[in-house]
């Protein structure tokens, strides 16, 4: 696995083929850096289904209020909710949308990214100062390359479980 230069600020997420490890970038994104800590820690990603997947693009996933393949799925309306908490403003930057960045998912409103969130395939400059990148895969793209395609997928992956490495 990658050196962890800070645990607060890394995210664990584990998936079928094994752990994906993602550095968040709180200097660049600090409210969405915090949200996806916030989510992770009350246990809200665990078990919620990459919902959207289109080769080539992206992985998307977090939607806590629809996606939770353990509690009330519901693969048609996965996709369309969030989480309990605010909607964040955007926090645009000059952050690339490059292979392995986590970028938030969010309606035509910039300001409406709230837990749902996807990871990069490949450069997605097309992206870029349009949606909030907060993250970036240090460790375990493969696993992340390995994810069901599919829009929904007829087997959904799902992140098994998601934790900050502080707390792992």
């Amino acid at each position: 696995m990658a050196e962890i230069k800070d645990p607060e600020n890394t995210i664990l997420i584990e998936l079928k083929g094994g752990t994906v490890v993602i550095e968040l970038l709180p200097d660049v994104a600090p409210k969405h850096a915090e949200r996806m800590k916030e989510l992770a820690r009350s246990g809200q990603y665990d078990n919620v289904a990459f919902h959207r997947v289109i080769d080539g693009f992206m992985a998307q996933t977090g939607d806590v209020q629809h996606g939770d393949m353990e509690d009330g799925f519901n693969i048609r309306m996965a996709g369309t909710g969030g989480s309990d908490l605010p909607d964040l403003p955007a926090e645009f930057s000059g952050i690339p949308h490059d292979r392995g960045t986590l970028g938030a998912a969010r309606s035509q409103n910039p300001n409406s990214a709230n837990s749902q969130f996807f990871i990069n395939f490949k450069d997605n400059h097309f992206l870029n100062r349009q949606y909030t990148v907060y993250g970036r895969v240090i460790d375990g793209m493969e696993h992340v390359d390995a994810i069901v395609r599919g829009e929904p997928p007829a087997e959904p992956d799902r992140m098994i479980s998601v934790k900050v490495a502080a707390d792992a």
